[in-house]
């Protein structure tokens, strides 16, 4: 995209950040943010603030390897926790697909759960199941030097779970932005 995605200004108001915090607090789950970036976790912080909700922000320490390690670190924060991993570069997802993930993780608790668009799994938004045996073997895979994160979850029975496209978009590149279709963010 040529600039940090989470601070994009986002069609429907505020930013691709806010938006995304938008979709996950119609959950009504606790919502952590974990960066790198102070501006990430300010901006988060201060969101949660105009909505009146409680979010935790946390710095991410180095090294910065990516997803994969990031999972880790969340794995360890919150052990006995189901966990929804959602990315902030899906400017056109809404409290629907979320919804749907986490129905489909309701009626087979003990899997992990990826979101699929119809084409391509798009795992970096999924839920992970309250069990050991996943964060033991992303130990393993950390300790290996594997950062990767579609390698590390085919080692899994997973379910792919088929959510709209168009709200699961992975958006890399200034092109690939839809003209139309994203739902209003709550600011």
């Amino acid at each position: 995209m040529g600039r940090d995605k989470a601070l994009l200004p986002h069609p429907a108001g505020g930013t691709w950040l806010e938006h995304t915090l938008a979709q996950l607090a119609v959950l009504q789950a606790p919502i952590t943010v974990l960066s790198r970036h102070g501006a990430h976790r300010e901006l988060a912080e201060a969101w949660a603030r105009r909505q009146g909700l409680v979010l935790e922000a946390i710095a991410e320490p180095p090294p910065w390897e990516g997803p994969l390690l990031a999972l880790q670190r969340l794995s360890a924060r919150y052990p006995a926790n189901r966990l929804l991993i959602c990315p902030v570069d899906m400017p056109g997802l809404n409290s629907a697909a979320l919804e749907t993930l986490l129905a489909a993780a309701a009626q087979q608790a003990g899997l992990i759960h990826v979101a699929h668009d119809g084409e391509r799994l798009q795992p970096l938004l999924a839920l992970l199941p309250a069990s050991d045996g996943w964060r033991l073997k992303l130990d393993q895979a950390i300790a290996r030097g594997e950062r990767r994160w579609q390698g590390w979850l085919l080692r899994f029975q997973f379910r792919s779970v088929a959510l709209d496209p168009q709200a699961i978009g992975n958006i890399n590149a200034p092109e690939e932005l839809p003209t139309s279709g994203f739902a209003r963010s709550v600011s």
